[in-house]
């Protein structure tokens, strides 16, 4: 992202992020736990997971209350870091 942008984001402001992975048990705990690194007030009623068609992948969504964009970036970056998370929305 370039950091000379202005966010068109307007702070503080509700935002799903959104990961993906092989459906392993721990793969919702994994994604909350970076989540709340982040943003220690997520709720855990704020969680969503939903399975694949075929069972194989599941999604994990968490709504935050973001507070920045800086916030927002180091989510993302931690996500893309693990090797468990395929891919991060």
């Amino acid at each position: 992202m370039d950091t000379n942008q202005p966010s068109p984001l307007s702070f503080p402001c509700r935002f799903p992020i959104k990961a993906m992975g092989l459906a392993e048990a721990d793969l919702p705990t994994l994604v909350t736990a970076i989540a709340r690194r982040h943003a220690p007030d997520l709720d855990d009623d704020q969680t969503r997971v939903r399975p694949s068609s075929n069972g194989r992948y599941v999604s994990v969504t968490v709504v935050i209350e973001a507070v920045s964009q800086e916030q927002l970036d180091a989510i993302y970056r931690e996500l893309s870091a693990d090797e468990r998370i395929l891919v991060s929305l």
